[in-house]
């Protein structure tokens, strides 16, 4: 196999051969056929996530094959078509699994972070936390790369988001241009929120459904029943917070957000809510997967050689992309 390695903070990702991984029990092993680039991977370069073990194979996007299986594995079999998102594993004991909330396990293993993820060919992922991709609903593997972790994570924040019809998505990047198609499924108006002078992504957000489109210094044209926070700026909590009516909600998307500046307290009062996303369950994907594919959602996608995985996280960083980067292997 051939892998995409982060071997020190702050540096480039270098290309490594490897034998080809052997599952243990409860694990299998994919063939990767498309991994989605995603800013959290750019956390994991910039030393910003305390969890990360290096050297590590980034990658929490991945749509793969399976190959071979662990012992203890039945609910797959070679040739599933599966994802592997975010939350690679979790204790399954601690008081937070025994509730149905394993989002906020005490012991968790995340793809691409604590475990080696999709940047390669080849990935060995816990078998009970990856989610069926067949091919007959997800016939181009890199499409659906996108869904496994801008999608989920924006499905969640969109559930804790509440019911409300006028839905505010500040920074228009991979996640949101799929959130939008999802909303506008559901019936809600969407304002769209980008960086000043980022022209590019008001058309493509207004393009896919967006009701407005326009920059993060403008007020919306209505007050929003809530929220969703994308983009890795604690200065835009307050603007949020100043766009959303009495009782709305703001949602932060983000592993990470630079500190949150001070701000008057009328802009949290009168009952608005302010809270963060953090992981997903497996249910959380099931029923993304099932919303995305009722909403017919298109993604939209730059493709790069694997080879190329610092050409894409560079790509993203400058802000040079519409939708998402995907990696595809040889």
């Amino acid at each position: 196999m051939h892998a995409m390695v982060l071997r020190y903070p702050m540096t480039p990702l270098v290309g490594e051969d490897r034998p080809d991984p052997v599952p243990g029990p409860g694990e299998v092993r994919l063939r990767v056929l498309a991994c989605g680039v995603c800013r959290t991977d750019l956390h994991l370069v910039d030393d910003e996530l305390p969890q990360a073990r290096l050297p590590v194979v980034p990658g929490h996007e991945v749509v793969g094959v399976v190959e071979a299986l662990g012992a203890g594995v039945s609910m797959w079999k070679p040739g599933d078509r599966v994802g592997v998102p975010w939350l690679g594993g979790a204790c399954g004991v601690c008081d937070y699994c025994v509730h149905g909330r394993e989002n906020l396990c005490d012991r968790p293993e995340f793809t691409g972070c604590t475990r080696d993820g999709g940047y390669a060919t080849h990935v060995l992922a816990n078998a009970a936390f990856c989610l069926p991709l067949p091919e007959r609903d997800y016939p181009d593997a890199a499409l659906a790369a996108p869904l496994l972790c801008a999608g989920l994570i924006g499905g969640r924040a969109l559930r804790l988001a509440g019911e409300g019809k006028a839905l505010g998505l500040y920074g228009f990047g991979a996640a949101a241009h799929i959130l939008v198609q999802v909303a506008r499924a559901e019936g809600r108006r969407v304002y769209a929120f980008t960086r000043p002078g980022d022209l590019a992504a008001q058309v493509h957000a207004r393009s896919l459904g967006a009701t407005w489109a326009g920059t993060t210094d403008e007020p919306p044209p209505e007050p929003l029943d809530a929220a969703i926070i994308f983009a890795p700026a604690g200065e835009l909590v307050p603007i949020a917070l100043s766009a959303v009516r009495k009782g709305g909600t703001v949602v932060c998307g983000g592993i990470h957000m630079t500190d949150i500046p001070s701000f008057p307290y009328r802009l949290l009062w009168e009952e608005r809510r302010l809270l963060s996303v953090a992981n997903l369950t497996r249910e959380d994907g099931h029923a993304f997967l099932a919303a995305a594919a009722r909403a017919q959602v298109q993604t939209h996608v730059r493709r790069y050689p694997l080879a190329d995985a610092n050409r894409a996280l560079a790509d993203l960083r400058a802000g040079r992309l519409q939708g998402a980067a995907v990696l595809v292997p040889p």
